[in-house]
């Protein structure tokens, strides 16, 4: 009977996810951010009715030779999907509330800055202090050598964005979405803006929004649903065009290197390589035979 009301509560709470994830193409695909809070309302709101009309009942566990409810003997309750949907809904409004569009000037920079990072803090400190639970954690290092696969994946990942990325952002005109980089200072800045961006994607996307979408859903279900909220933040940053063919596969893959390695340090750094060669890509767009190591 666990089971069924199980599976019962987590048919239904698929649609409230699904809703708060989709309010991410509304805001930075679309560009309509009335239609973006609109559906994070509804997709709380679901959660909470649901809850609300099913309430969690506290698992039995045994003391002694006897059941007891899992609340009396003070075991932990299941995670609540209403405030794990808000946590995501709050770290979306925060980035929503910028323009998305790649600028090196200090002000855009500054910018970038807060909402990112507030994107990423904000979440965490009402789970950890106000929900009073560990939903989100960044768990660098799991004390675990890295084998032969993962170094592999890694030089795998340098050789496919070497031979995929400049035919995506030249042929495609892409790299015109971010802005001309023609001397030392803006290459520098581009450099760190780039690495940044990439390090704060695994924070929120893998280390947040997968993080809570996993205490409620099978992991490819949690996986799908934060590529949508991946995919459409990268949209707006540029990678546009036929670009998701190259960015779902990549949360995908992000999400499930995470599920396999537990590692936050290994995550981050696929995805710095993978963003050296996208920097170098733009700098070699912007300055043809500046780089001269491309087949375009």
């Amino acid at each position: 009977m666990t089971d069924v009301r199980r599976d019962t509560t987590l048919r239904l709470g698929f649609m409230p996810a699904l809703l708060v994830c989709a309010a991410a193409p509304a805001f930075f695909v679309l560009e309509i951010p009335w239609l973006g809070w609109l559906l994070l309302a509804l997709g709380i709101g679901a959660a909470w009715l649901i809850e609300r009309m099913r309430p969690v009942e506290a698992p039995m566990v045994t003391v002694g030779a006897r059941q007891e409810s899992a609340a009396v003997v003070g075991a932990p309750r299941p995670p609540s999907l209403t405030r794990d949907l808000s946590l995501i809904a709050v770290g979306l409004l925060i980035v929503s509330i910028i323009p998305l569009a790649a600028e090196l000037d200090n002000l855009a920079m500054l910018r970038f800055t807060l909402a990112l990072g507030g994107a990423v803090a904000v979440p965490y400190v009402i789970s950890r202090f106000a929900f009073r639970d560990r939903a989100i954690s960044f768990p660098w290092r799991t004390h675990r050598r890295w084998g032969r696969l993962q170094w592999g994946w890694l030089v795998a990942v340098l050789f496919l964005g070497w031979l995929i990325l400049p035919f995506y952002f030249i042929n495609s005109g892409v790299y015109q979405n971010w802005p001309v980089v023609d001397t030392p200072e803006l290459i520098a800045r581009l450099f760190i803006g780039v690495g940044a961006v990439g390090i704060w994607d695994e924070l929120f996307f893998i280390c947040t929004v997968f993080a809570l979408l996993r205490r409620h859903f099978p992991d490819l279900v949690a996986n799908l649903l934060q590529a949508i909220v991946f995919v459409s933040f990268l949209w707006e940053l540029g990678y546009r065009e036929w670009g998701p063919l190259l960015t779902i596969p990549f949360a995908l893959l992000q999400g499930y290197i995470f599920l396999r390695t537990h590692s936050l340090a290994y995550v981050v750094t696929v995805h710095l390589l993978f963003d050296a060669v996208v920097f170098a890509v733009l700098v070699h767009a912007h300055n043809p035979g500046l780089l001269p190591i491309f087949l375009v």
